[in-house]
């Protein structure tokens, strides 16, 4: 048996076609990627490392400065990538309920004909039986 697999779900492929599209969106994607890894701690931790014992004597200003406003970009990334995800979450809701709404709409129509043909074959029905109990009266006659 082979697996199923099931299309993507619109909004997922709009967002991205949407982040291939846009250059500054690849960028925050690297980035966010990367500051994200094992591989930026060890980096940072051998350059603090080594900023600490080769370059300064005294590196604490000199390197507060610069952690400093490492931790502002790299914050302002992470808020870009909370945006981003808010606004993917919002246009799947809003398409996911678009769909559930549409299909409940569909369903009643379909329950309210399947209800109208249940009537129509019981009223069948029953003129069926009326007919037929008139029609052994008749008979009995």
């Amino acid at each position: 048996m082979t697996p199923t697999t099931t299309a993507p779900h619109p909004v997922v492929e709009a967002e991205e076609n949407r982040r291939h599209e846009d250059a500054q969106l690849r960028i925050a994607d690297a980035i966010t990627a990367f500051a994200g890894s094992m591989q930026f701690v060890y980096l940072h931790a051998l350059l603090f490392a080594g900023w600490m014992i080769w370059l300064e004597s005294r590196p604490w200003p000199t390197l507060t400065l610069f952690v400093s406003l490492e931790a502002i970009f790299l914050s302002t990334f992470v808020m870009i990538g909370q945006n981003r995800q808010a606004e993917f979450s919002q246009a799947k809701a809003n398409h996911d309920f678009a769909v559930t709404e549409q299909e409940l709409h569909e369903n009643t129509d379909i329950t309210r004909l399947v209800q109208q043909l249940t009537v129509e074959i019981h009223n069948h029905y029953v003129r069926r039986v009326r007919a037929d109990s008139h029609s052994a009266e008749g008979k009995r006659q």
